[in-house]
């Protein structure tokens, strides 16, 4: 079957019970057990729930892994893999990471005794130069938020994999209907579930999928003890929203594009960053590694008072935090998604404060376009 039909015939398709063309809620914490020497296949929810089970298996399929873990957000999704690593360990990074993951890497498992290097992943002789006898990781988005950068998964993945260490890719912008870097030698596929997988502004949680069955029983390990799982309703919900990903994001990044080439040609826009855009520097690598260019894409203004009439005049699209929603969200990483960045590490990657960041919903191009420029153009 082609991947369209795929997300919609995954096997939890139908309720195998009652025959319901929706996989139930099963809101319960526990589960009633007949014997002392044989539970049932269920006994605790944080172990497991039908219902996330469900959506589990449903995303581990379409990343064409073995294993799938949904969690209570994305951060936890990222924060909980990360608990793979231990003290004396060092991860190579992408230097315009998310904010969020910089975070937790510089703050967090920095205290654990657990370091980073941050480089441009772009330069697969850069990743390799940051390699150490201790590295375990390399840590990669692409495109990459909030620069759109582009890594070559497959090459970096060899890096990794010569040096016995494991891949580890945030595919949130992509999503497997666009990426799949398992496919590609990537170890471990992490998303912010709550963008395009649920597509629908209503659900935080975040995914990881494996292909390797032990890699993937170390991390069921760190899932059960650490607990940060989904509920079986926001687990519903996505299963719900994940109907609909074929056709939102050909229509999202369909609508993108056009909006990238139109920002392109603006005096007022001093660059566009969309791989979808024969110019840009990635270009050639995406369209290798990925059937899409997605429907995130970020440009600069030509001034900070541009910047903010259009960020606050927006009304086709939300000024928010998030994005892979049905309506377009217009961001502003510096305040945003990168405010955990400091000053001095926004400006070293480029971050700038004219940097806007815009996804791309289920508007009409036209509509969105014709807001824009009367914003940026007076």
């Amino acid at each position: 079957m082609k991947f369209g039909t795929r997300i919609i015939h995954t096997g939890h398709d139908t309720d195998p019970t009652t025959g319901a063309v929706s996989i139930p809620i099963y809101q319960t914490s526990t589960f009633r057990q007949e014997s002392v020497d044989h539970f049932g296949k269920y006994d605790y929810a944080r172990s497991d729930n039908p219902t996330r089970e469900a959506l589990e298996e449903t995303i581990a399929q379409l990343e064409g892994g073995t294993r799938g873990f949904a969690y209570a957000s994305g951060m936890a999704a990222i924060s909980s893999v990360l608990l793979l690593f231990s003290p004396g360990d060092h991860l190579v990074v992408c230097e315009d990471v998310y904010g969020g993951t910089f975070r937790v890497l510089t703050q967090l498992f920095s205290r654990l005794g657990i370091t980073s290097t941050f480089v441009d992943a772009t330069d697969l002789d850069a990743i390799a130069a940051a390699f150490r006898p201790e590295t375990k990781g390399l840590f990669l988005e692409s495109p990459s938020n909030p620069l759109l950068k582009i890594t070559d998964l497959e090459g970096a993945a060899r890096i990794a994999r010569e040096r016995g260490a494991i891949t580890l890719v945030d595919n949130t912008f992509m999503t497997p209907y666009l990426q799949r870097p398992l496919e590609v030698g990537c170890d471990i596929v992490l998303h912010s579930g709550t963008k395009f997988l649920n597509g629908h502004s209503d659900v935080i949680c975040g995914f990881a999928v494996v292909k390797d069955p032990e890699l993937g029983k170390r991390i069921r390990f760190i899932q059960n003890a650490f607990g940060a799982i989904l509920g079986p309703q926001d687990s519903w919900l996505v299963l719900r929203g994940l109907k609909t990903l074929r056709v939102r994001m050909e229509e999202s990044q369909r609508s993108a594009t056009r909006i990238a080439s139109w920002l392109a040609g603006e005096k007022r826009v001093t660059r566009v960053l969309y791989p979808g855009l024969p110019s840009h520097p990635g270009h050639a690598i995406h369209a290798r590694q990925s059937s899409g260019p997605g429907a995130v894409l970020s440009f600069a203004l030509d001034s900070l008072e541009v910047t903010r009439r259009l960020l606050e005049g927006m009304k086709l699209a939300a000024f928010a935090v998030s994005l892979g929603g049905v309506e377009s969200i217009i961001s502003y990483p510096a305040r945003m998604s990168h405010a955990a960045m400091p000053p001095e590490e926004r400006a070293a990657r480029g971050i700038g404060d004219t940097l806007v960041r815009l996804s791309v919903g289920l508007e009409e191009a036209d509509d969105l376009i014709a807001e824009m420029d009367r914003l940026i153009n007076g």
